[in-house]
């Protein structure tokens, strides 16, 4: 941690680690927790729209169908920027790459802005796919951007600002959802653009700020690019060890050079670095967090606390959020990641267990606010345990060749899942009710399960070491990895 804080005091590394949030994965928390507070609203606008179009109201189901849609159709749009990262990062280098990502959300929040005033909630369905392109290609620019200015002895740190970022998102979502600011009727439009102001002062400030440096001498070749945005971003110094440390990468990329999306997936070497994080990535969006940041409104109202309440329930929420995303930054390089994820989700299935009972039991006037505690104690657990721990994972399992590409499957996974997720959810809770969370606690428990058995400690290990490790996971006696891979120093 002290070398952290000497390290942000020489240069530019902090200050581009807040323009890059702000661009980045807070842009995706803030959507994934907008629409809670004003949905009542948006599907009154529906109704209404619809009958002055048809001089007829429409039926509750076209309401519910047209809503999941909005929620949905973000997560489609977030597929679609997960798979174009490759394609737009190597075109447009890392730096570039974030500003026209951050024009596109800008664009977006124009067309949202101007929906209620042309009376159209196709509008919204649009300004959502566009939104969802820009966080799915920015949150996967964030990592891959923060994995390549990282030294290696911050690097768990600096990668797990995405996860803060992401609850800071949520954090500014739920506050200028209150009806003291923006969560009123008549405003529900501007809220939903308000993330065109940090993208704006994205663009205003990265032309100023340099690319990764890995990014600058792995793939570009520029050696004195290189050197000066290290120097630019963490002062003064000598990078011979830390360039020497990129040049060992750069020749392993040469004799393997970068691979696509469904290569990696042949490749028998990484078969069970694939296999890890695909399950860690699945329960992470099928844990019920999403859902809890999406339909917290509905999920509160379920439990019986009054409407009037909610957001500040919410916003309480997103509190615990963040100051628990931060405390996940300072004890990951002491605890590890492998307690930090199976412990969570060990808790995490035991809170939606009693969550579900808790629910069902809403006799008494205390007992909806138990069940507002025990969702307190669900994001603490969450984001100090799985949801911090996992932004780490991309950049310690995967070589520079492999790491893009990871990130695209990894993106494709996560998308599919939050888009299947966010269209059924609606339906779900009309069906099950409170019982929907014990499908969300058996996933959480086959996560805790996988993590204690399969995964190996990541810490402070190089590549090798942690090949190694799941080169010796066997299945019936047999393992998946058919030849020895290239060590690669981070």
């Amino acid at each position: 941690m002290e070398s952290f804080l000497r390290l942000l005091t020489r240069g530019n590394g902090f200050l581009l680690i807040i323009i890059l949030g702000a661009g980045g994965s807070f842009q995706s928390g803030y959507h994934l927790s907008d629409l809670s507070s004003p949905s009542p609203f948006i599907q009154r606008f529906i109704n209404s729209s619809w009958y002055d179009r048809y001089d007829d109201p429409p039926p509750a189901q076209t309401v519910t169908i047209i809503w999941s849609l909005i929620v949905s159709l973000y997560a489609v749009g977030g597929l679609c920027g997960a798979v174009s990262v490759k394609f737009i990062s190597g075109r447009l280098g890392r730096k570039t790459a974030v500003i026209f990502n951050s024009l596109l959300s800008m664009v977006a929040a124009g067309i949202m802005l101007t929906s209620k005033i042309a009376n159209s909630f196709e509008m919204i369905i649009v300004a959502r796919i566009l939104y969802g392109f820009s966080s799915g290609l920015g949150v996967s620019l964030h990592v891959m951007y923060l994995g390549e200015i990282a030294p290696r002895k911050i690097r768990g740190i600096v990668t797990l600002t995405s996860a803060t970022f992401s609850s800071l998102g949520k954090l500014t979502g739920q506050f200028f959802g209150l009806s003291e600011i923006l969560g009123r009727e008549e405003l529900w439009n501007i809220y939903l653009s308000v993330p065109a102001v940090f993208s704006l002062v994205n663009i205003m400030a990265l032309p100023f700020l340099p690319d990764a440096p890995r990014y600058l001498l792995i793939e570009k070749g520029d050696d004195k690019a290189c050197k000066k945005a290290l120097e630019s971003l963490w002062g003064p110094a000598d990078y011979k060890e830390e360039m020497d440390e990129m040049l060992t990468e750069q020749a392993a990329m040469e004799a393997a050079p970068p691979k696509s999306p469904l290569q990696l997936l042949s490749d028998r070497t990484v078969r069970w670095q694939l296999i890890s994080m695909s399950v860690i990535y699945t329960c992470n969006q099928l844990s019920g967090m999403s859902a809890i940041s999406t339909f917290s409104f509905d999920i509160f109202l379920e439990a019986g606390i009054p409407a009037d309440k909610i957001r500040y329930v919410s916003l309480g929420l997103a509190v615990c959020e963040i100051i628990t995303s931060i405390s996940c930054g300072l004890i990951i390089e002491r605890t590890g990641r492998r307690p930090l994820l199976w412990g969570g989700y060990g808790v995490l299935s035991a809170c939606l267990v009693f969550v579900t009972i808790t629910m069902n039991l809403q006799s008494s006037y205390w007992v909806p606010y138990v069940t507002a505690g025990l969702i307190f104690i669900f994001i603490i657990f969450f984001c100090g345990g799985p949801g911090g721990a996992t932004a780490t994972l991309n950049s310690e399992l995967f070589i520079q060749s492999n790491r893009v590409a990871a990130l695209v499957l990894m993106g494709i996974q996560r998308w599919s899942i939050f888009a299947v997720m966010g269209f059924v959810f609606p339906f779900l809770i009309n069906t099950l009710h409170s019982y929907c969370f014990v499908l969300f606690a058996c996933v959480c428990l086959l996560g805790c399960l996988f993590i204690f058995f399969v995964l190996p400690e990541t810490k402070g290990k190089t590549l090798l070491e942690i090949s190694e490790e799941f080169e010796a996971i066997t299945v019936c006696r047999k393992s998946f990895v058919g030849k020895k891979s290239v060590e690669t120093r981070l």
